[in-house]
């Protein structure tokens, strides 16, 4: 299980417990899962999609951020303009 948090200027979007993680990087978008090889990377303009167990899929569209990627949680720090 990954750990996730997704943290806005304005707030914290998200801090749980996820499957996977799908961003919007700058060169290509890429999924993260378990055991996923340390990283920093930038993010464009794109939609963040990660899977809550037991709930599903959740969409959050983003103008922009950054990912790193550090033994099994991810952090992300993105500007928000519509949350699906």
């Amino acid at each position: 299980m990954l750990k996730l948090k997704i943290i806005s200027p304005e707030k914290i979007l998200f801090n749980g417990e996820v499957e996977s993680v799908t961003v919007p990087g700058t060169l290509g978008e890429f999924e993260i899962l378990t055991s996923h090889a340390p990283i920093i990377s930038s993010l464009e303009k794109g939609t963040v999609t990660y899977s809550i167990p037991r709930e599903g899929k959740v969409e959050l569209d983003i103008s922009g951020g950054f990912v790193e990627v550090q033994k099994d949680e991810i952090s992300l720090c993105v500007e928000v303009y519509n949350v699906l």
